[in-house]
């Protein structure tokens, strides 16, 4: 959301001193002055119009009928009570769940990442968070309004039984990790109790160009990790790119997709469970 705003601080000039000042002072009666008429300009200025730009996480949308070989795995339908691609070994006692971002858990290079990172020894589980209500792009239904039904708090919630069914079924250790809107689940999962005794080291991959989470950020979030070396941690700023996706498409980026791809194997490998 756009918020039409003006900022402005005068130098020498105390709390108040736009309404509260001495008559006979003339540098308080000039700045008074001049405050008001910055008021009265901004209150008299244009609203801007709101944005219809794309929000930046729907760039570059997976091609949902890509052809990538064939999956390894099947979709079981009730697993902890949720829809699920899984792939790998259930005897390999490692489980990872791989939240997917807006477009959900049946995008092709969704899947072909779960398998990749299954035949280093998983057992990888992408469920259906969204309850098969991706987002499409309809213009019907924007993506504000979307979103509101889609809660990364309530996706974590969910989640729990899932992890539970997975250790009922003997995994020694349980990994979660997510792409765009599915790595604000996994975050949100690391706050419960599910997940207080969490020793997996954390990866974050950035874009340069991300305005939802940009570099100064990513890099608040390194130096708070800086702080805890008991956990330990990589986080990587991909240049020149708004957001990194691993469902990218295009050309220009299957170099740092293909990079993300090893850097999600390095991160499983390197994992010892929660």
């Amino acid at each position: 959301m756009q918020v039409h705003h003006l900022v402005k601080i005068f130098p020498d000039a105390p709390h108040g001193f736009a309404c509260r000042y001495n008559a006979s002072d003339p540098f308080a009666v000039k700045t008074a002055e001049e405050a008001r008429e910055h008021r009265r300009r901004w209150q008299a200025s244009p609203l801007p119009a709101p944005s219809t730009g794309k929000h930046p996480c729907l760039d570059n949308s997976p091609n949902m009928t890509e052809k990538t070989g064939g999956e390894a795995g099947e979709v079981v339908h009730d697993y902890g009570g949720l829809e699920c691609y899984v792939t790998g070994s259930r005897r390999s006692g490692r489980a990872i769940i791989l939240v997917s971002d807006y477009y959900g858990f049946r995008a092709p290079k969704l899947r072909q990442i779960a398998d990749k990172v299954a035949d280093s020894g998983y057992y990888v589980v992408v469920p259906d968070l969204l309850y098969g209500d991706p987002y499409t792009d309809d213009p019907s239904r924007p993506f504000w309004v979307w979103i509101m039904a889609h809660s990364p708090d309530e996706a974590a919630e969910k989640t729990k039984p899932l992890i539970a069914a997975l250790k009922k079924e003997g995994m020694s250790s349980v990994g979660i990790g997510g792409y765009c809107w599915g790595g604000k689940v996994a975050v949100e999962l690391s706050k419960t109790e599910e997940t207080q005794a969490v020793k997996r080291p954390i990866e974050i991959l950035g874009g340069e160009r991300d305005t939802i989470t940009p570099p100064l950020v990513v890099h608040q979030f390194e130096h708070a990790l800086d702080q805890n070396n008991r956990v330990d941690h990589l986080v990587k700023i991909f240049p020149r790119r708004p957001m990194p996706s691993l469902a990218d498409t295009t050309p220009a980026i299957r170099s740092p997709s293909k990079l993300q791809k090893k850097l999600v194997l390095t991160w499983s490998n390197g994992s010892t469970g929660i």
